[in-house]
């Protein structure tokens, strides 16, 4: 019993784990709540009132999520700093409250400020957020100066009780966020092989949402593995430790990855494209179930569901001999020899098998430390070699400095221009808002500041104002519901706002129309407790929001603006350079050059390719009318998803090299790489340069394979041919960018 629910107990942890890699929004949201939840307490000890109340939650709540650095120490300076500028925001509110014109320029210069601030990192961020919504705090409780003592006894208290929870009760080291960041790795990595056995046992009926799971399984993986890279500096003891973690997290991700396409490719009567596992709603390859003997069939299922078990659990203890007996018949299929009877394409999947176990125990052995090896055979120890040499070759890698990109100045750097247009837009919103409402006519400024933030271009402010405004139409619905079930129990009240606050913080990355739902089902709350509540104001704070988006929208296309076609063919540059980048180096090493920081660039291309994802939003949005367009963005982001992963392969592989006997360089793969990396020029001159450009053309010819003659698979053997795959493959991606981005095509003559 005790067993079995030891079983639930870590079931429940490990999909708690993937849903939330790291625990990142569940601490978040726990963090903030716990901060409320304590100056509530220690308020309601000094007898303070309900304006007070609210506003020491508000302040709270500002003075917990406005710090996201990762350092402890550096936290505790942004504080610090925070108080007095806290302080100082709420007597500035205090003071000008009661004159109208001068306020309303002051809380202009102080929206440039705050958002200008943004360009000194992480702490201007939350000091300029700081002072924002604590000036907007003086105007939603109505500070006079004869208040102010009693205030800044409030915020003190909010902003020692943020500490407290930060650093006390709810602590977060880097270390302790890494940590349970590679947890999530292996929950999602066991959730994409359990994906893959669907898509395996999958019925003609059947396939197009097992394939869909696949996609999404791996999206998933590869959203974890970003996350895990972002906090390896931080997180990690020394730079050797950083890139070892790194290699082992990219081995598994990329082996994961393969095996997909593998299953896709057996299942199918012709190899499948890469490109079907990332555009959705890509056509299904043909083919019914899986085209081999039972026997086949039975012995691949099982391997897989050991294989997750593998991942998920360390090989130890009492059941260490069993799983290290199945571990080494799966990393068995490395060598020819102990491949099943069955087809080539599920001998490949077989291969792709081992391949993955190997991954999977480099990456044991990165996060567990070393394992028992007196149950290894032969296939084992020479993967243990492998993975020796290799952290042997990572421990011994100097790590170079990192190239700093031209930084753009004055008009052109994102953060003075977004200062500028959200100062612009907040003009506008208050004079709307006046008119609307001379009591509350914050609300449409605070919803053009917040249109702003993490947006880049007209169309991403666009889609983030209507998010915020259908958030805050079904968040007047529920306030009301809510108001009419609270009245007037105080407590009751705060418990229901800290509800909505917690599922407000848990919801934000996940989506914003639902943060925008829970922050204005506890203002609705919140209005009740200050006596304001009424249908009008509800209805008011809809009329504002809509006000305050529309003028963070009207000032984004006026003022400096940034079209999303520009944002986008900006970062598809950047992606196709990183792409060249990566691309060149492995090809590069693979042909007998020299190392190369390869794991890098395959990282500085995802950080690239995200972005550009982020940025083609609008353009794919669902409520776009533009079908063509929104069709041709998913295109070419699945196409510019299907390079990455090739590269990243190509990458791995190339890293193999020094300590690896069986991979051998050929010069020859210099040659064939060319051609691919003028094509990614081409395409990338042609994006960077519509108009007055001279004209460019990509080349196609014979396959990638045939340059190099017909010796090289005798010569090198399978991993060589796997190379010549992805290089291929590549290229034909590639090819595939030229027609939706308007480059032509060049045939050579014979």
């Amino acid at each position: 019993m005790r067993a079995g629910e030891r079983s639930v107990r870590t079931r429940l942890r490990d999909h708690v784990a993937a849903s939330d890699p790291g625990l990142l929004r569940y601490a978040a949201g726990l963090r903030t709540v716990g901060a409320i939840a304590l100056t509530l307490a220690v308020l309601a000890l000094l007898h303070a009132d309900v304006p007070h109340l609210v506003a020491g939650a508000i302040a709270a709540m500002v003075a917990t999520f406005a710090i996201r650095e990762k350092q402890r120490d550096r936290q505790a300076v942004t504080l610090a700093v925070g108080l007095p500028v806290a302080l100082a925001s709420v007597t500035l509110g205090a003071l000008l409250n009661s004159r109208v014109v001068v306020g309303d320029l002051f809380f202009v210069v102080l929206i440039f400020c705050a958002v200008y601030g943004r360009r000194f990192g992480d702490r201007g961020t939350a000091l300029g957020l700081i002072g924002f919504q604590i000036y907007f705090l003086s105007l939603f409780v109505g500070a006079t100066v004869p208040a102010l003592p009693g205030l800044y006894g409030t915020i003190a208290v909010a902003f020692l009780s943020s500490a407290v929870v930060r650093f006390v009760l709810v602590p977060e080291t880097p270390e302790g966020v890494l940590d349970r960041l590679r947890q999530a790795f292996r929950a999602r990595l066991a959730q994409l092989v359990s994906a893959q056995l669907e898509l395996l046992d999958a019925g003609p009926d059947e396939i197009e949402k097992a394939l869909e799971h696949v996609r999404s399984g791996t999206a998933r993986l590869h959203e974890t593995a970003m996350m895990i890279q972002g906090r390896l500096e931080d997180g990690t003891s020394d730079a050797s430790v950083a890139r070892l973690l790194q290699r082992r997290i990219a081995d598994a991700e990329v082996a994961a990855e393969r095996l997909g396409l593998l299953l896709l490719t057996a299942r199918s009567t012709e190899r499948a494209d890469t490109l079907t596992l990332h555009l959705p709603g890509a056509p299904v390859p043909s083919g019914g179930h899986l085209p081999v003997r039972e026997e086949a069939t039975d012995l691949l299922r099982r391997d897989l569901e050991v294989l997750r078990v593998i991942v998920l659990r360390p090989v130890s203890g009492e059941q260490g001999t069993g799983l290290a007996h199945v571990r080494n018949r799966l990393l068995g299929y490395r060598d020819e020899e102990n491949l099943p009877p069955a087809s080539p394409a599920v001998k490949d999947v077989f291969r792709g098998i081992g391949e993955a176990a190997r991954a999977v125990l480099g990456l044991r052995i990165a996060l567990d430390g070393p394992q028992d090896e007196s149950d290894d055979t032969p296939s084992t120890t020479r993967s243990r070699e492998e993975l020796d040499a290799e952290d042997a070759a990572i421990a011994g890698a100097e790590e170079g400095e990192p190239e700093e990109a031209a930084k753009p100045t004055g008009l052109d750097r994102p953060t003075t221009r977004a200062a500028v247009q959200v100062a612009v837009g907040s003009a506008l919103a208050i004079v709307g808002g006046e008119f609307l409402s001379s009591q509350r006519w914050y609300w449409a400024v605070l919803t053009c500041w917040i249109v702003f933030i993490n947006t880049a271009s007209t169309g991403e402010i666009l889609v983030k104002g209507y998010r915020r405004l259908m958030g805050t139409v079904l968040g007047v619905v529920a306030g009301i519901g809510l108001a009419g079930l609270v009245g007037h129990h105080t407590w009751t009240a705060f418990a229901l706002v800290l509800v909505c606050v917690f599922a407000m913080f848990y919801t934000a990355p996940l989506s914003y129309t639902l943060s925008s739902f829970f922050v204005t089902a506890a203002l609705g709350v919140l209005y009740t407790l200050l006596h304001t509540y009424s249908m009008s104001v509800l209805v008011l704070r809809v009329e504002e929001t809509a006000l305050g988006a529309a003028c963070g929208v009207i000032a984004a296309a006026v003022v400096l603006p940034v079209r999303t076609a520009r944002r986008t063919d900006e970062l598809l540059v950047t992606v196709l350079d990183r792409l060249a980048e990566v691309t060149d180096a492995a090809v590069g090493q693979l042909s007998g050059g020299a190392d190369g920081d390869l794991l890098d660039k395959a990282r500085e291309l995802d950080q690239a390719l995200a972005e550009l994802r982020a940025a083609t939003q609008p353009l794919t949005h669902p409520i776009t009318p533009l079908r063509a367009r929104r069709n041709t963005a998913q295109y070419v982001v699945a196409l510019l998803e299907t390079c990455a992963y090739h590269a990243r392969t190509l990458a791995a592989a190339a890293e193999l090299l020094p300590t690896h006997p069986s991979i051998a360089a050929d010069p020859r793969l210099r040659r064939a790489g060319q051609r691919v990396m003028h094509n990614i020029a081409a395409i990338a001159a042609r994006v960077a340069n519509e108009e007055g450009a001279p004209e460019v053309q990509v080349e196609t010819g014979p396959s990638i394979a045939s340059l190099l003659g017909p010796d090289v698979t005798p010569r090198y053997g399978r991993i060589t041919d796997r190379v010549l795959r992805h290089v291929q493959r590549l290229d034909e991606a590639v090819m595939g960018l030229a027609r939706p981005l308007g480059v032509p095509v060049a045939t050579p003559e014979r």
